[in-house]
């Protein structure tokens, strides 16, 4: 059976380490008894291992050429590979509007723009694991002072417990990437509302991140730009943003919610 070649433009770097393979494929127990989508299987390490635990199983691959591989060596699969683009899916329709745990090796270049999708999809994915960059790894658990904690950390943090599960080296993939990679798990957590109207908060977040060096008073004034409109602010607009906590950044949304 031919391989699959690893494309450039899809960011593909295969893993090859069956080891390493089955212990991410193990991450998603962790969340037990509902169905299982895994983004971008290519040749199917992670899939040999997926498939077989007993759940309903998908899998989304936009490669042809890894699709036709995955109906050839996992007869099996047949029916349950998505020939598309996760990120232009309506995922209320993979699993009939059940829950899901979302896994895969994902493609570094399109890694956050997944995880945003996840985030608008919360009450559908209440477990997301899998391998990416480790520097976006880093960044999703990253703690409030910390450098890199950002945009991924807090918006993630409001609805998903974070954890940073162990490093992956660049010699176990074909072709290697130039980064490490890195495996991790977001569980839901137990919020069903954020205290502040979410769209604000994801407004403030990224606005005061965008000029992360820069103090909030300064950062905020795209969002309001009244003289003085900071005057009776309940949060210290000389700090920076990432020195704000989850809980910060709501009482911040809701005063600048009082502006606008």
């Amino acid at each position: 059976m031919k391989s699959v070649r690893p494309k450039k433009n899809l960011g593909q770097h295969f893993l090859e380490d069956l080891t390493i393979a089955r212990r991410i494929a193990d991450t998603v127990d962790a969340c037990p008894d509902i169905p299982v989508l895994e983004i971008g299987p290519g040749m199917g390490v992670m899939t040999q291992y997926l498939y077989p635990k007993d759940r309903e199983f998908k899998c989304v691959e936009i490669d042809r050429e890894s699709v036709a591989y995955l109906q050839e060596a996992y007869p099996k699969l047949r029916g349950n590979i998505i020939d598309g683009d996760f990120l232009r899916m309506d995922l209320n329709e993979v699993f009939g509007g059940k829950q899901f745990v979302l896994t895969g090796n994902y493609p570094y270049d399109i890694s956050s723009q997944i995880f945003f999708k996840m985030l608008d999809n919360k009450d559908l994915i209440p477990c997301c694991t899998g391998m990416i960059q480790r520097e976006v790894a880093l960044r999703i658990a990253a703690s409030p002072g910390n450098k890199t904690y950002g945009i991924l950390s807090v918006l993630i943090q409001a609805w998903y417990n974070t954890e940073y599960l162990f490093t992956v080296d660049e010699n176990v993939f074909n072709p290697p990437p130039k980064v490490k990679s890195a495996v991790i798990r977001m569980t839901r957590n137990q919020r069903t509302d954020l205290g502040c109207d979410w769209a604000l908060f994801k407004r403030i977040v990224k606005a005061t991140f965008n000029q992360r060096r820069k103090m909030l008073r300064v950062s905020l004034k795209q969002i309001v730009s009244t003289a003085d409109a900071f005057a009776t602010s309940p949060v210290d607009l000389t700090k920076r943003p990432e020195q704000l906590t989850h809980e910060e950044f709501v009482t911040l949304t809701n005063y600048i919610g009082t502006l606008l």
